[in-house]
């Protein structure tokens, strides 16, 4: 039976205009709801809905309940980064937790660090972070690095293509790409990178180069609305029985999006399918569905990750844990301590802390199939 929880959702500007209760746990709800990741937001939204009534229901944080406020992270980066220091400089937010692009990302970083704690739960582009910023995704290379050398002896690859946006975790997932795929004794003879909405325009001049190059593998960067439109028209143009394709940001959908993959040549890594079988994800689908009924958005790898965030906010929470410095420290403990001890922090999760792994997949239709 499917429960009502709306009201656990509270816009920005009622968020700053209205009385803050100091017996509430206030969280930024970071995620896109329009723009390239736009298509992902519904799914998004339902998984902190589904932690924060979990939260809320095992009597919050300390008896204080969970109230999210949805900030909209698919505008240019500038403005949401305003829109989010808005916040935290009001005193409208406590934590703020999202996934989005990384240059969203690295905005919000600077304007938050050290006085707004801010977890980032993508796949992101490695590095360094401010203080009080946490990303708990993967960086490109504990993304790629087996898949990469896994394809090109699977297929015999020999000439890949790196197809992505121009923006920071393209760039970085290339150059980590051109590293493994020389240790794989490959070569890549193709790239390029588009802008935001860009994919349609520029498409015959992508078609033509991997025509021209031969390219028997193609990585894609492009994320959502550009990474549909371009393998819709991999297939119209015949290319994708040809090219063997890996992604480090498809996801289910997006696979249902362009109308799902029969190739056995499109490949996805991330950090969880929906398709698994273990108990982790056979629970989270059967509360979801409890919660939101059959026709609720799948729970992509995303919402996984933000439904995770949530948690881990709780457990930080828990132990008096959330300054922005020391951040890091308290969430590689809450990670990697001593279960014995942690284990009262993650008692709000019914799934337990978040495994730290990366699944290789292949797309069956409009579902992944995940490799052993």
């Amino acid at each position: 039976m499917s429960v009502e929880v709306e009201t656990v959702l509270i816009e920005p500007l009622d968020a700053l205009h209205s009385e803050r209760n100091p017996h509430v746990l206030r969280v930024g709800l970071v995620v896109p709801q329009s723009g390239a990741l736009g298509i992902i937001g519904p799914s998004a939204v339902d998984a902190a809905l589904l932690a924060a009534h979990e939260i809320n229901t095992a009597a919050g944080v300390r008896d204080r309940p969970l109230e999210l406020v949805l900030v909209d992270a698919g505008g240019p980066p500038d403005r949401v980064a305003a829109e989010v220091e808005l916040l935290g400089a009001a005193g409208a937010v406590d934590v703020l937790v999202g996934f989005h692009t990384s240059d969203v990302h690295r905005a919000i970083e600077t304007v938050v660090a050290g006085r707004t704690p801010y977890i980032f739960t993508p796949p992101h582009e490695g590095g360094t972070r401010l203080p009080g910023v946490v990303c708990t995704g993967v960086d490109p290379l504990r993304q790629l690095r087996e898949s990469i050398g896994w394809l090109t002896e699977h297929h015999r690859l020999r000439r890949w293509a790196l197809i992505g946006n121009d923006y920071i975790w393209p760039q970085a997932i290339h150059r980590v790409a051109g590293g493994l795929i020389a240790q794989a004794r490959s070569s890549v003879v193709y790239e390029r990178r588009v802008g935001f909405g860009a994919v349609r325009a520029g498409l015959d001049e992508l078609l033509a180069g991997l025509r021209v190059t031969r390219a028997d593998a193609l990585l894609l960067s492009l994320i959502g609305r550009d990474l549909v439109d371009f393998n819709r028209a991999l297939r119209h143009a015949g290319l994708d029985r040809i090219l063997v394709r890996l992604s480090g940001s498809l996801e289910e959908n997006g696979l249902l999006a362009y109308g799902g993959d029969d190739t056995g040549a499109m490949y996805a890594v991330m950090q969880s399918f929906a398709s698994q079988t273990d108990d982790r994800r056979l629970g989270l689908a059967e509360r979801h569905r409890a919660l939101f009924g059959p026709e609720a958005p799948v729970l992509d790898a995303y919402a996984e990750g933000l439904y995770d965030g949530l948690h881990l906010v709780a457990a930080l929470a828990a132990r008096d844990a959330l300054a922005p410095h020391g951040l890091a420290a308290a969430v590689r403990s809450l990670f990697a301590g001593d279960p014995a001890d942690t284990r009262g922090a993650w008692a709000r999760s019914p799934l337990g802390p978040p495994p730290r792994r990366v699944h290789l997949a292949r797309a069956e239709g409009l579902d992944f199939a995940v490799l052993p």
